[in-house]
């Protein structure tokens, strides 16, 4: 039996935890096995340049995420940091687009999961033996959904320790590379000149992608000893960290690859074409098996975040009771996690008519578009919080804006250069689901006056 009111464990993780929330939310492994590919195709030789300007943004909206973390430690945390700056409509709106961004997060991993097992089959010569993409899909979905069931803690450790030796696999893979070339320096590299700029401006949308879930520390506050200090260094942190192995990671594969990033981009599977020009191709099915690791860390860290987000709004009254409960031994959010499984499950089925690479890609896009809405809101409620507080400074006005234009120049470089068909109709899409959202929550709080002001006091239902 499950309690509707019983609460998340408290103090159930430390600093060690939410890093590993973060970090395995992000998947850093994962970017250099599938998403290096995109990012090459369109920015060349200016692939690192891409990671760098993505960081530089992504640093400026953690630094407003750990200005409000660190003020409001709270489950599900994002809707109600803009709902207490913006209004009620703009925080359920907020959350609306942070269901979705998370949800098709899982999507996109679960697809990468199915592109990576068929990589591992062909490496090991077993191609014949892939079972349908829809069943690995569904049972890897199921599988991983049933670790998140396990306590918080163990949920996130696990996914930090998956991570790990997924990127100690990779940090292997490039010291083989530059043993190979014999020489770091690649000049090709540094000549702007060559660089397509409208290329990197289209990039940066996926190069974005491979940062999200860096906030999702935030969503487990609740759950996190000293929330005030360990949410905000955990996000700064995994942001910092993952943007330097990006950029080194994009920098060697273009290195490896010769400059030829026309073929890293047509590559089938990158990572193995890159072990075999270093002389090491036994190594790709060790490299496809850290990819594969890093799918299941990266969907269980998806599913604790979106469930968090769904257990907290329907705490406030916002979504049905049932979503509240918790089991009372791992107090894991139970329908939340169950709800969140199913939600996964029937978009990555359906998506899948696209075929898996294009439901990935088409995942991946729709996913970044929701979190740079919600970035780009933080950033504006950051310093208005700060300025309610009595606390407002120069640095906190420095960071907004400067989170503010990057994800602005992220979203303008989504649509223009117009992107090729299909990927021309994903804003779109994105803009209509986000109207469904701006409409039911607006009927939603007429019929129920009592909810605005429960959200902007604090007060659950």
């Amino acid at each position: 039996m499950s309690s509707p009111k019983q609460g998340l464990r408290a103090n159930a993780l430390g600093l060690v935890d939410v890093v590993g929330q973060s970090v395995a939310n992000i998947g850093p492994s994962l970017t250099p096995a599938i998403n290096i590919a995109l990012i090459a195709g369109w920015a060349g030789d200016g692939s690192w340049l891409s990671f760098a300007v993505a960081t530089v943004g992504m640093l400026f909206v953690a630094g407003n995420i750990a200005v409000l973390s660190r003020r409001h430690t709270l489950s599900g945390s994002y809707f109600l940091y803009v709902a207490r700056t913006f209004g009620p409509l703009a925080g359920l709106v907020t959350g609306w687009l942070l269901i979705g961004a998370y949800l098709m997060t899982g999507v996109a991993i679960a697809m990468g999961f199915v592109i990576f097992l068929n990589h591992l089959l062909q490496a090991l010569g077993l191609a014949q033996a892939m079972p349908p993409p829809a069943a690995v899909f569904a049972v890897f979905v199921a599988a991983t959904g049933a670790a998140a069931f396990r306590s918080v803690n163990f949920s996130a450790r696990f996914g930090l320790v998956l991570e790990f030796v997924s990127i100690a696999i990779l940090v292997a893979m490039t010291i083989a590379v530059v043993a190979h070339r014999g020489m770091v320096i690649d000049t090709r590299q540094f000549d702007f000149s060559r660089f397509n700029v409208g290329g990197v401006m289209t990039s940066l949308t996926f190069a974005v992608f491979c940062f999200v879930g860096f906030e999702s520390a935030a969503t487990l506050a609740g759950e996190t000893r000293d929330p005030g200090r360990n949410v905000p260094l955990a996000i700064t942190t995994s942001v910092l960290a993952t943007g330097f192995f990006f950029i080194a990671m994009a920098y060697m594969m273009v290195m490896g690859f010769d400059d030829d990033t026309r073929k890293i981009a047509d590559s089938q599977s990158p990572l193995t074409e890159l072990a075999r020009r270093a002389g090491l191709s036994s190594l790709s099915v060790v490299l496809y098996l850290s990819a594969l690791i890093s799918s299941c860390a990266c969907l269980l860290a998806s599913l604790n975040a979106v469930s968090r987000l769904l257990f907290s709004m329907a705490r406030y009254g916002l979504l049905p009771d049932a979503l509240a409960r918790v089991h009372p031994g791992s107090r894991a959010p139970t329908v939340a996690l169950g709800v969140s499984l199913a939600g996964i499950l029937g978009l990555g089925l359906a998506m899948l008519m696209a075929g898996v690479f294009g439901a990935f890609e088409a995942a991946g896009a729709l996913a970044t578009f929701g979190f740079l809405v919600i970035y780009l809101l933080i950033c504006l409620a950051a310093p208005l919080d700060q300025r309610k507080a009595g606390t407002l400074g120069l640095h906190h006005v420095v960071a907004s804006l400067g989170g503010v234009a990057a994800m602005a120049f992220v979203l303008v470089g989504s649509v223009y250069p117009v992107p090729p068909w299909p990927q021309r109709l994903l804003p779109y899409l994105f803009m209509v689901y986000a109207l469904l959202g701006v409409a039911w929550f607006y009927r939603v709080l007429r019929r129920n006056p009592g909810l605005g002001p429960r959200l902007v006091e604090n007060l659950e239902a």
